[in-house]
């Protein structure tokens, strides 16, 4: 019997907002969505094992802790933006990721708790969801690469996404204004990468395209296809 794929969970409202965090960050988070159960109303603490971590994605116990430790501390720290529509309009929020962790040094276990206005995001049934099992980014090396994925599978119906504008995309993944100002840059070291590695570690292809005002780049918009599945022999 193969083992049971762990699937995240996550709003969309969530994917499309403004945060900045490591891959280590994203790592933790995303172990720690697929241990909820879904329900709101009994969300307590998640507790992750380091051994969950170095099996997922390949690292020392040793290894696997540290990163967790340190993950935990930072995103105590952060903080994100997101948006949601009201009938009064649009309402903007900024709220922590986490509010409080727990490290328990003699059992290599890290525990948090998700933020009062995360868990909505992360698990109301009301909300529009994107689903995706964890395997499908446990390969991707750059942060970058993950929320562009995320970002992608948003519109797995469609297999294309809008006209995303340059500001707005570098803040979906997660820039800040000083990291690779000039566009060459941009377009070699995060999106180039992050599709490379998409392309070659997740079930999807992908590719971009450019819009432009003028002459200067104004946006980029992407479009998809899921692999084929290899026939059995």
């Amino acid at each position: 019997m193969s083992p049971k794929k762990q699937v995240v969970k996550k709003s969309n409202a969530l994917i499309n907002a403004s945060y900045s965090i490591s891959l280590a960050e994203q790592r933790l988070i995303l172990l720690a969505v697929t241990r909820a159960n879904g329900e709101l109303e009994s969300m307590g603490d998640m507790t992750v094992h380091a051994r969950d971590y170095a099996d997922q994605w390949g690292v020392s116990m040793k290894t696997a802790y540290e990163a967790m430790q340190y993950a935990a501390s930072q995103l105590f720290e952060r903080r994100f933006t997101f948006q949601q529509e009201t009938e009064k309009g649009l309402k903007t929020t900024v709220s922590r990721w986490v509010s409080h962790v727990t490290y328990f040094e003699g059992e290599a276990i890290v525990s948090l708790a998700f933020a009062p206005h995360v868990q909505p995001l992360l698990f109301d049934l009301k909300e529009k969801f994107t689903y995706y099992a964890l395997e499908q980014i446990a390969d991707l090396t750059s942060v970058h690469a993950v929320r562009l994925y995320e970002l992608l599978i948003a519109w797995r119906s469609t297999g294309k996404t809008p006209a995303i504008e340059v500001a707005d995309l570098r803040q979906r993944l997660g820039l800040e204004p000083d990291d690779y100002p000039r566009m060459d840059n941009f377009k070699r070291r995060v999106l180039d990468f992050a599709i490379k590695q998409i392309n070659e570690h997740t079930d999807i292809k992908a590719s971009y395209a450019q819009h432009k005002r003028g002459r200067s780049i104004s946006g980029f918009e992407f479009s998809f296809r899921p692999k084929a599945i290899p026939s059995a022999t």
